[in-house]
This record gives structure tokens, C-alpha cells and sequence, in this order.
């Protein structure tokens, strides 16, 4: 795998162009990293709108995963994943550069 690439799992993208249906958006999942949460990171997830000129782009089926050039350097080699248990569901992100995270797995540090 590119390591400058985030791939988006087929239930994730399957997840992703259910919620843009349902809200008539464009099918393209926007994946940022914040600085906060309780391990110094945090994903940020939401549908765009557009794709910016700095980001990066990857599909699965017809689904679009935009990731901005800055959170790309913490989140490359990770792969988006939607799971569902008995705790609810969520996106998750594979993430191979993070040293830890934390028990929500929203936050991670590298």
C-alpha cells in the first residue's frame, strides 16, 4: 500500500453514500486530524461539499475519501472502516502510525 494514500473500507463507503443520499450531498467523506481529545489528536470526520486542489483523493465504489495535505502526514497508511456493535456504530480509522489511543478511539498520539 502507498503510504501517502487513506483507504476507505467497503462498509465504510457503503455507510458514506447512504448518509449523502439521505441528505442529498455528494458522496465524498472529508477525514481531518485536530489537534485535542484525551491522547493530543483527534479525527474529524464530515461529508464535503468539493474537493480542494491540496487534497488527497481515494475511491472506493463511488464513494470519494478527501484528506487535506496537513492531516495526511498523521493519518497516511491508515484505512477508514464503518463497524457496528453492540455499543453502536462508527467510523473507525486503522491507523498505523499511531503509538496509542485512546478507549473511545477518536484520539490517538503518534
Amino acid at each position: 500500500m502507498d503510504q501517502q494514500t487513506v483507504t476507505l473500507s467497503p462498509a465504510a463507503a457503503k455507510r458514506v453514500a447512504a448518509i449523502a443520499e439521505k441528505q442529498g450531498k455528494p458522496a465524498i467523506l472529508r477525514l481531518s486530524v485536530e489537534g485535542g481529545g484525551c491522547s493530543g489528536f483527534q479525527y474529524k470526520f464530515g461529508l464535503a461539499e468539493t474537493v480542494d486542489d491540496d487534497d488527497n483523493v481515494t475511491q472506493t465504489d463511488a464513494v470519494r475519501l478527501v484528506v487535506d495535505a496537513v492531516s495526511l502526514d498523521l493519518v497516511s497508511g491508515s484505512v477508514v472502516d464503518f463497524v457496528e456493535s453492540l455499543g453502536g456504530s462508527a467510523f473507525r480509522v486503522e491507523n498505523p502510525q499511531a503509538a496509542s489511543g485512546c478507549g473511545c478511539g477518536t484520539s490517538f498520539a503518534v
